[in-house]
């Protein structure tokens, strides 16, 4: 598949186009690349959409040195790769931190945006343990140990394939200078999100995987993120973690796809 750039002030943003049909934007969470959706796209391009993932700033094949990581600029280069495959509009995607970036393209340019989607999104800064607020700065340093925690993530179902993309995740991971934009994502930058959310009258979906590890309870943090849109529905995917589109994709490709149809209808 050919890889497009699009230039951006500080860099260029790195995606690719699967099928054909109305557009959606995938965004992938801290650490990973665009080939985290590897699972969920041809499902998405079976059901007649054309889908674009991308490499978020600072993470695979985009450029790695940038001002800054804010969600809102993540928010703003998915809008510049709605522009650059025609002006959209769009369903935007995004999984865990990129789920901040997706509320400020939404409330900043809703006429290329259709509708959002939030996928293990954080409504409040995670609340450690005392070992994980230790371990957190080592982990977000090491690509071996950000590889280790990337498994975790994963409490029920593995995809076939897992052993060897975490391999190549942590292989790019390892390039001078991919760590930085690791820690960017996650940096607190205000405004923060949920600031937005109430600017947003595109329709919203919350996923949250009831097996995610990152939240003490998902469906409550799924049910919170729901409250702040004007409207918004939130879904929990059974058994699924942090990254369901990896380890239950039929699942959440059949929650998308209903939602995609009604948004690119409203």
């Amino acid at each position: 598949m050919t890889t497009s750039l699009v230039e951006r002030a500080g860099g260029r943003i790195a995606y690719e186009v699967h099928g054909q049909g109305p557009l959606v934007v995938l965004s992938h969470g801290m650490g990973e690349n665009r080939h985290s959706y590897r699972h969920l796209i041809p499902l998405l391009v079976a059901a007649g959409y054309r889908v674009a993932s991308v490499d978020v700033r600072g993470h695979g094949d985009s450029s790695a040195d940038w001002p800054s990581y804010a969600p809102v600029e993540v928010g703003g280069d998915l809008l510049a790769v709605v522009r650059d495959l025609g002006g959209g509009p769009a369903v935007l995607v995004g999984n865990s931190s990129s789920g901040a970036a997706v509320v400020f393209a939404a409330a900043d340019a809703p006429t290329l945006v259709n509708g959002i989607v939030l996928v293990g999104a954080f409504v409040n800064q995670p609340k450690l343990n005392p070992f994980l607020r230790l371990a957190q700065p080592v982990v977000l340093r090491s690509p071996r140990l950000f590889g280790l925690f990337h498994r975790t993530l994963f409490p029920v179902h593995r995809p076939a394939d897992d052993a060897e993309y975490r391999r190549q995740l942590v292989t790019a991971l390892r390039r001078p200078g991919r760590m930085v934009p690791v820690r960017g994502v996650i940096h607190p930058v205000p405004p923060h999100w949920t600031a937005r959310a109430p600017q947003v009258r595109q329709p919203v979906l919350v996923l949250m995987g009831t097996k995610d590890p990152d939240f003490p309870d998902p469906g409550a943090e799924a049910r919170a993120a729901r409250r702040l849109f004007p409207v918004a529905e939130a879904r929990m995917l059974t058994d699924a973690g942090h990254y369901p589109h990896a380890d239950r994709p039929e699942a959440m490709a059949n929650e998308l796809i209903g939602f995609l149809a009604a948004a690119n209808r409203a």
